[in-house]
């Protein structure tokens, strides 16, 4: 990147530049299929709910302190059964991308995730046409188990969704004590 970025948590006061980013991604983008860009209350609800129930979110910061992009993990599914699989998301702003942050948060991500225990990681990429992000899941490990045709109608077409996934520390090689889940939502 031709800036100095580092990778660090995310914190309340980044969610302003958080919701700018995600509402380009919005209106103008087919990583989300969300149509109405939320607002700052709405991103801070998620963002706290996700912060609160431990899991990661982070931001990539350049050295002038602008929020170049964000990535965060969270729950796959609400049933327990899911408990040990977390879904990524990363988002970056138009000028940061095709310059490696998005591998760097992704990266750092797959790291916290492993830390704290979590076993399978997806990807649920909007787009089969979104060879950026499936481009750098693959170069992390990913592998992609499925494209779901025609899934999102945005902007006036029919989005495909690929779905990738990555085994995280022990993976399916050992059952984990129950005890030990590192997250909160759907305990």
């Amino acid at each position: 990147m031709n800036r100095d970025i580092s990778i660090r948590p995310a914190v309340s006061g980044d969610i302003a530049a958080i919701t700018a980013i995600y509402e380009d991604e919005v209106l103008n983008g087919t990583a989300t299929y969300e149509l109405v860009p939320p607002g700052i209350a709405e991103m801070e609800r998620r963002f706290e709910t996700l912060v609160n129930a431990r899991y990661p979110y982070i931001v990539g910061e350049a050295a002038d302190g602008a929020i170049l992009g964000y990535a965060y993990a969270g729950p796959y599914r609400p049933r327990p059964a899911y408990n040990w699989m977390v879904e990524n998301a990363i988002y970056l702003a138009r000028e940061a991308r095709g310059q490696g942050l998005g591998s760097r948060l992704l990266e750092d991500l797959i790291a916290r995730c492993e830390a704290l225990g979590f076993r399978q990681m997806v990807a649920v990429i909007g787009g089969s046409d979104n060879l950026g992000s499936i481009g750098v899941h693959r170069r992390l490990g990913f592998a992609e188990i499925g494209v779901m045709k025609a899934t999102g109608l945005k902007f006036g077409r029919w989005i495909d969704t690929v779905l990738m996934q990555r085994p995280l520390g022990e993976a399916g090689r050992t059952i984990p004590d129950a005890d030990e889940f590192p997250g909160t939502i759907g305990r």
